[in-house]
């Protein structure tokens, strides 16, 4: 990579590359990416499926609900794992301004994987049809209301749109650090790179 090489030929070592995310955080990062790409293209498709014949759309839109269920409690271990876990720090090469607007966008990304699931289940239960997860049926504890089902889906709707446009502009910073600043900021969050061990207390030398 061309920031590791900038770093041999600056006289400092490869271990001053930014430290990368755990490997749990990489893998939940990445699936939960690529399930959201699908389920935001499987719902933009299914729409356009007619209601006739009958069985076809509901099939389709079970499969969606599914996913978006399974997505969620994905979501929600991904989310306690970040509580628990201290995200690396960005290199300190990146200005104040882009750390404030890669916080603001993180925020973002977390409130609309929260909100887009759970109005998502919201919206389904307040229906006279059941929620049916993987062929099996789920308790239905709502009640038929056409006007909560409608605030839901808007809800859904208009979240599923702030959500497109915040994940375009997470992408085109990870391009910008990738491609334009090549600073490892994209290394940190890819495969291949290994954690960092934590510092042995044994082996710390005291200074006389």
């Amino acid at each position: 990579m061309r920031y590791k090489a900038q770093q041999h030929r600056s006289g400092s070592s490869v271990d001053d590359a930014p430290e990368p995310y755990t490997l749990t955080a990489r893998v939940l990062h990445w699936l939960i990416a690529v399930a959201v790409f699908g389920q935001i293209a499987l719902g933009a498709w299914m729409i356009g499926i007619p209601k006739s014949p009958p069985g076809v759309r509901v099939w389709w839109f079970n499969l969606h609900k599914s996913i978006g269920i399974t997505l969620g409690l994905i979501i929600l271990v991904r989310l306690l794992w970040r509580l628990t876990h201290r995200a690396p720090p960005l290199p300190d090469t990146v200005p104040a301004w882009q750390r404030a607007a890669a916080k603001v966008n993180h925020v973002l990304l977390y409130v609309c994987m929260i909100v887009m699931p759970v109005s998502g289940y919201l919206g389904s239960s307040f229906t006279k049809f059941p929620i049916v997860y993987w062929g099996q049926k789920l308790p239905n504890w709502g009640w038929d209301s056409p006007a909560l089902k409608e605030l839901m889906s808007q809800i859904h709707f208009y979240t599923v749109i702030v959500f497109v446009a915040v994940i375009a502009i997470h992408v085109c910073g990870a391009l910008k650090h990738l491609l334009i600043s090549r600073d490892g900021v994209f290394q940190r969050m890819w495969f291949g790179v290994k954690e960092k061990p934590l510092p042995d207390p044994s082996f710390t030398e005291v200074k006389q």
